[in-house]
Formats: C-alpha cells, sequence, structure tokens
C-alpha cells in the first residue's frame, strides 16, 4: 500500500479553509479528550482522512458522553481539555496536513443539574420575561399562567422535598433560583412566587410551554433567529473558524430552527465563504436540499440510503415483509407510520400540540392535528409556495376541506404559527418515525435508519446513478455517511441483515415466543452482531431498548416491568451466517465502503469503522474507538490482507489517500455500461473520467443464477491498472492492467470489487 504523506503547514500562520477530501468522526468525552485525540493525529493522518470530524466541544452537562447538552456557548467543554487542548490538537493536525470540523447545536441547551450551569436559562428563572435573556428561548408564559413549568421533579410537587437552603430552592442536586424578596415566604407562597413552576414529569405533555428538543424535556429550544442571540450563542464557534482552529462546521438538527435557510444566511456571512458547512438536515426519498440554502450540503443520510439500499434485493425484502406480518399480525409500513405519527402528536408531543391548537383556534383545532399527521417530509420552510398536494388531501379527508384551507391561510399570514407548525412537524417526523415506527416495522432491520424507506427499501442501479449524477452537478461538496453515532446499527452490521433480502427463507425458524416481533428482531440482530465482543449482552440491552421505542407492551414513560424482565431471553447466543450468506455480507461490506468512498460528495468514517465495526444503537455505538494502527503498519509494509476486516482497512486507506493525493479524480460522474447475463448485479462508474470502481451487489443471487459467465463491462478508452494490494494467496507481481471490453470475472480477479485508475 503507498506510504502517507502529510504536508505540515507552519503552525504561526491561519490556514485557509478547504473542502475536505474526506472526514473522520471522533465522539469526544470525558474518557478520550482532546489529548486522546491528538494521540490519534499520526495514525489517522496515515490512514489518509484530511480532517477529523469532532462530536461538540462547547461545554456541556458534567460527564455527557456526547456533548449535545451545551449549557455555555462561550467556553470550549474544560471536561475534555478546555481551549488550550482544543486549540494543541488543532495545531498537531495542521502539522500532519489535517483539518478540523466542529459539529455545532444552534437549536437547544441543557436543562441541567444543577440549573445553574445554564446561566441564562437560570436568569430567566430568577427574573422571568424581564430578564435579557427571556430571548434566548421559546416561552409561552401565558399558557404557563406566568411561570416556566419546569417538569423535573419524580413526584407531584407536594411528595418532593422542595426546601429553601442558602438562597436557593433545592430538590435532591437539582437548584431552583429565588426570585427576589421570596426567600422568607411559606414553601407553597414561595412556589406561587416564582416565575417558574416546578412539576411532575408526568405533567409534561400537559403543562409543558416552552419549545424543546423532540420530546426531551431537559433540552430547551434556543431562538437563534433572533440576531442577538446567534450572536451570543456563535461567538466562540466563529472565533475558532477565524482563528484556523476549525475549516469545517456541521450543523446539527437545522429542521429544530424557525427559519434554517435565514440561520444559515448569517451563519455564512459570519464564516466566510470557504468554511465548509454541512447539515444534518434528513431527506426523503423524492425531496431535494433546497437550492437557496448556502451549505454544502447535507451530512449523508441520504446518500447512507442510496448506498445501502443498492445491495438490498427487492424481491427478498417484499417476501420478508409477507413472512414477518405472517408471523407477527402487525401491519404493513403505511398504516405503521400513520399510527405511530398519531401516537406521538397527541400522546409525548401533546404540550406542542395543544400549543398549536390554542393558536389556530377551536374550528382549525383537528385540521392542525390531520395536516401533522399527513406530512410526507420532515416540515415546510418560509416561502415556500405551498404544501405538499398529498398531505393537503389526505388531512381534508378528515378534517374537512374548509378548516384545511383555514388552516393554509394561517400559516401565510402568521409566520409565527408557520414556524412553529414546522418545528412541530420535524420532531414528529423524528419521533414517530425514526423513533418508533422504525422500530416497530421489522422486517429487514438495515432498512430501518435515519433517512430510509422500510417499505420501499430497495434502490436499483439505475436509481442510485441518477441520484449520484445529481450529487456531482449540484452538491459535490456535499457529506456521505454509512455508520453515525445516531445510526441504530453501524453499516457492517446492516450489511450483514441486508443480505438476508437474498434468502429470506433464513427468516422462518418456529417460534413460541410469547412476542414473535421481537424474536424476528432479535435473530436479525444476532445476525448482524454475529461473533462480536459482549455480543449476548450488547444486544439483550439494544433489545430493551428497542422495545420501549417500539411501544408495543412497554415504553420509556409506561414500563411494563414484568414483560422487561423477559425481554433479555430473546437474545440468543451468537449466531452464523450460513457460509454462503456470510461471502454476501462480505460483499455488501466491501461493495458498501467502495461505493460510499468513491461517489461524489465528502465521504466520511466513523471512528473504528475504517475496518469491520460492528455496533448497535447508542450507547453501544458510542464505545471508545480501537484504532487498527498495527495492521495498517502492517498492510503498509506489503502483507496481503486476510478476512473481511483487513480488506476493508486495505480498501479504505487506498481510496482515503487517493482522495487526498489526487483530488482531482474525484470529479464529476458517469455509469459504466454493463453487459451479459449479469449486468444488473455490477454497480460500475467512473470519476473525473480517471477512476474507475466496479462493486458486486447481490451476489448470493449472482451465485445462484450461474455467476458472472460472459458478463462484460465497456471500459472507457485507455489502459486501466489496479489500485488495491494484492489479496491473500495472490501472487504479489504486477496486478493486470485492462483496456476495451473486459469480462467481470477477469476484471474483478475473484474479489467483490475493485478500483482503477487510468494510466
Amino acid at each position: 500500500m503507498s506510504q502517507p504523506r502529510p504536508t505540515p503547514a507552519s503552525e504561526s500562520d491561519v490556514p485557509k479553509p478547504v473542502t475536505p477530501a474526506s472526514t473522520y468522526r471522533l465522539q469526544l468525552r470525558p474518557e478520550f479528550p482532546f489529548a486522546a485525540a491528538e494521540a490519534a493525529v499520526p495514525y489517522l493522518a496515515s490512514l489518509g482522512v484530511s480532517h477529523l470530524h469532532l462530536s461538540p466541544v462547547l461545554e456541556a452537562v458534567p460527564g455527557s458522553a456526547h456533548g449535545y447538552d451545551v449549557t455555555d456557548h462561550s467556553r470550549v467543554r474544560a471536561e475534555l481539555g478546555g481551549e488550550p487542548g482544543l486549540r494543541a490538537l488543532a495545531r498537531s493536525a495542521r502539522e500532519h496536513g489535517l483539518g478540523l470540523v466542529l459539529d455545532i447545536v444552534p437549536n437547544h441547551m441543557a436543562v441541567p443539574t444543577p440549573l445553574r450551569l445554564n446561566r441564562p436559562l437560570w436568569e430567566v428563572l430568577r427574573d422571568g420575561p424581564d430578564s435579557p435573556y427571556a430571548r434566548w428561548f421559546d416561552i409561552d408564559w401565558e399558557a404557563g399562567g406566568g411561570q416556566v413549568v419546569l417538569p423535573l421533579l419524580a413526584g407531584p410537587v407536594d411528595s418532593c422535598d422542595l426546601r429553601v437552603d442558602g438562597g436557593v430552592l433545592r430538590h435532591g442536586e437539582q437548584e431552583f433560583p429565588l426570585r427576589e424578596g421570596t426567600e422568607a415566604l411559606a414553601l407553597p407562597e414561595l412556589l406561587a412566587a416564582q416565575w417558574y413552576r416546578p412539576a411532575w414529569w408526568r405533567e409534561t405533555s400537559a403543562a409543558l410551554n416552552y419549545r424543546r428538543f423532540f420530546t426531551i424535556s431537559e433540552l430547551i429550544g434556543v431562538r437563534v433567529e433572533d440576531p442577538d442571540v446567534f450572536t451570543a450563542t456563535h461567538a466562540k464557534v466563529l472565533e475558532l473558524v477565524r482563528d484556523g482552529v476549525a475549516q469545517g462546521l456541521r450543523i446539527d438538527h437545522v429542521d429544530g430552527l424557525a427559519d434554517p435557510e435565514e440561520y444559515l444566511g448569517r451563519l455564512r456571512a459570519a464564516a466566510g465563504d470557504d468554511c465548509w458547512v454541512v447539515v444534518e438536515k434528513i431527506l426523503a426519498r423524492h425531496e431535494r436540499l433546497p437550492a437557496g440554502w448556502p451549505v454544502a450540503g447535507t451530512t449523508g443520510y441520504d446518500a447512507l440510503h442510496r448506498v445501502d439500499g443498492v445491495f438490498t434485493d427487492a424481491e427478498g425484502a417484499a417476501e420478508l415483509a409477507d413472512r414477518y406480518g405472517e408471523s407477527t399480525g402487525l401491519p404493513q409500513w403505511p398504516e405503521t407510520a400513520r399510527a405511530c405519527a398519531r401516537e406521538v402528536l397527541t400522546g409525548d408531543l401533546a404540550a406542542e400540540l395543544g400549543a398549536l391548537e390554542r393558536r389556530a383556534g377551536g374550528e382549525l383545532a383537528h385540521a392542525v392535528r390531520e395536516l401533522l399527521i399527513a406530512f410526507p417530509v420532515y416540515r415546510p420552510y418560509p416561502g415556500e409556495p405551498e404544501l405538499p398536494p398529498q398531505a393537503l388531501e389526505r388531512a381534508a379527508e378528515l378534517a374537512g376541506p374548509a378548516a384545511v384551507a383555514g388552516v393554509r391561510e394561517l400559516m401565510l399570514r402568521d409566520p409565527a404559527f408557520a414556524a412553529r407548525f414546522a418545528q412541530t412537524s420535524a420532531a414528529l417526523r423524528a419521533k414517530s418515525l425514526e423513533d418508533r415506527a422504525f422500530y416497530r416495522y421489522a422486517p429487514l432491520l438495515s432498512a430501518t435508519e435515519v433517512g430510509g424507506e422500510p417499505g420501499r427499501p430497495a434502490v436499483s442501479p439505475e436509481e442510485f446513478h441518477a441520484y449520484c449524477a445529481v450529487l456531482a452537478r449540484d452538491w459535490p461538496q456535499t457529506g456521505t455517511v454509512l455508520s453515525t453515532h445516531d445510526t441504530k446499527r453501524s453499516a457492517d452490521v446492516r450489511a450483514r441483515i441486508s443480505a438476508l433480502s437474498q434468502a429470506p427463507e433464513l427468516m422462518d425458524r418456529e417460534s413460541a415466543a410469547p412476542d414473535p416481533h421481537l424474536a424476528w428482531v432479535a435473530r436479525q440482530t444476532a445476525l448482524g452482531l454475529g461473533r462480536s465482543p459482549e455480543a449476548v449482552p450488547r444486544l439483550a440491552d439494544a433489545l430493551l431498548k428497542g422495545a420501549r421505542e417500539a411501544a408495543l407492551h412497554t415504553s420509556w414513560t409506561d414500563r411494563n416491568e414484568e414483560y422487561e424482565t423477559g425481554v433479555p431471553d430473546y437474545a440468543p447466543a451468537p449466531l452464523d451466517l450460513p457460509a454462503e450468506l456470510a461471502e454476501a455480507a462480505r460483499a455488501n461490506l466491501l461493495g458498501m465502503a467502495l461505493l460510499h468512498l468513491a461517489m461524489p460528495g465528502v465521504p466520511e468514517v466513523y471512528q473504528g469503522a475504517e475496518t469491520e465495526y460492528r455496533a448497535l444503537v447508542d450507547p453501544d455505538n458510542r464505545r471508545p474507538a480501537h484504532f487498527p494502527r498495527g495492521v495498517l503498519a502492517r498492510l503498509d509494509a506489503g502483507a496481503a490482507p486476510h478476512g473481511p476486516a483487513e480488506e476493508k482497512l486495505a480498501l479504505t486507506a487506498a481510496l482515503l489517500r487517493l482522495r487526498r493525493d489526487r483530488p482531482e479524480l474525484f470529479r464529476g460522474y458517469a455509469p459504466v455500461a454493463v453487459r451479459g447475463p449479469a449486468a444488473g448485479h455490477l454497480v460500475a462508474f467512473t470519476r473525473a473520467p480517471g477512476l474507475l470502481v466496479a462493486a458486486t451487489r447481490l451476489s448470493h443471487r449472482l451465485a445462484e443464477s450461474g455467476g458472472w459467465r460472459d458478463t462484460r463491462v465497456d471500459l472507457p478508452p485507455g489502459t486501466w491498472t489496479p489500485v488495491l494490494p494484492a489479496h491473500a494467496g495472490r501472487s504479489a507481481a504486477a496486478p493486470a492492467a485492462h483496456s476495451g471490453s473486459a469480462g467481470v470475472t477477469a476484471l474483478l480477479d475473484d474479489r467483490p470489487v475493485g478500483v482503477w485508475v487510468r494510466r
């Protein structure tokens, strides 16, 4: 394998931001601070990445394992090493030719314990709507009777130990500020005199009166649409960009903002035109990113869906759906999605729905509800000419056309209502699809991923090519991902599960389990995880979380202790795929990695996923990273890769280094014609067009049908030389070059994937 060639930069120079060739995501936490990331820099530079993508770095709730619960926008998190640690990491990265991308959280802040950790919120709770910080938060003071309802108590207020101590109101480890002059009052009068009301968490759905992140009351929405709030919450991040510490920004949950385009315009003006900016935006299959947004693109969940889908067999997926329905008796995807939307909106998001209904008035309340449930994408945006016709039609069927027309008119004349409708719609889509329906509908678990479409998971090669052509034309610098801190299963677990779409009969197992849905989920997950370390307890934890999210027999808010006690019994001993399907899983694993790294966009490698990486839903996917330094060094010394893990590492390093060293190869996009009896089993394309890649899809079906036979690839003009090193059992002699029309068998040389450059 080629050796890395870092290009040191002067520490005294502020580097000009450049679009990353690739990014590598690191999950920072107190156990993995800036210093640990700095120690990994030499390895990551040798791997070939151009930028490190850091999870949130601003001050957060003590001990936070993710950093999305920001408490102070003006400070870099002390538990990670503070600003000196971050700047030291940036210097070390720069010396090795790397840059930094920061993950920022504009939508919300923590409601921490103790509350004083969030100074703006503390002052609002103490001083009320006249506080200069009141403009920071979406609080409906009228709905709360002039108080902010804080659902932070474990039980009704009269059952909790609330007492005044040291000038604050205490409840266990929580502290609440006291309004001036109220400290000496008796407790009932003291509580009535505050600008907040401590409440039992079960009052949330009826009484909550502030905007939050999804259904998490411990995260309060921030009004970054206010220019002063934007300035205060972004000053430190923008300083880090101006100083060259960071060259790019990832914007978390952009759909939570009142006006994403306005926010992004303000951010672009402040960060400069050269800063690489991507947004975490979940696009439906037919949806496109608004062309006017001043960003490089999305974080890449839309790419994940296309890459996964092209390795999914459509007929087998449909057969699995039939078998699943027969086994569980549960409804198909459209009914599941609608039922979950109604449940979440009228249950978990009842407070948000109530706020919208009050603003709309009684005559329009039903239409508001039905329009939210029927909305086919995450949310509408200001300035869009019309709402989706299918949503209007379905809502009108249930609430009446006049009422739906009234809601449309209200959205046009009341921007505040329109913004809150959009923000609620985004929360509803996320919670009802990602966090409920995707756990409740499980024929093929690899399809139940963020941005996925479980009812139609397969993507044809033609659709994949069309998607990539649009990216190359419109969003060539967009982000692409396969595994993230939010994916329910890592790409390599999904690669194993999606192989089941080629052999759906493997899910035919007689089961006397009282919960056939959970038994189905457990079997697929066990096959996906395979013989991984601590597989059984990790699987049991994921099954329990999934059961609570699905909310069929238990939930986070109404736990069925008897049912939950039996959940670990569904976790089987580690399961192996049959040999022939294990080979299909290998083809999927390598093919997915290749398409991701070679397709248009800026690919991100999640920590540890440069080699085979099997992880389940968080917190399993946020375990400490293990970097295969020794294996990479051995491959670089000329050793042939053994097994899928080393094959993936060799492939990943080869493509990352090629992206870094020869960026001109990764421009444009053109499908390559494949002819013959197995043409549908090969995805091939060129970039630039000096780079050619090809990946086998549905390899188990391919083997059943007789293999490649006389299937041929019409190579573009020129002589094409393989990039990948010789694999185990092969001679290290100079690899064969190809030109003209090449047979796929000879071209791939017994591999499922191949990469070539034109001489």
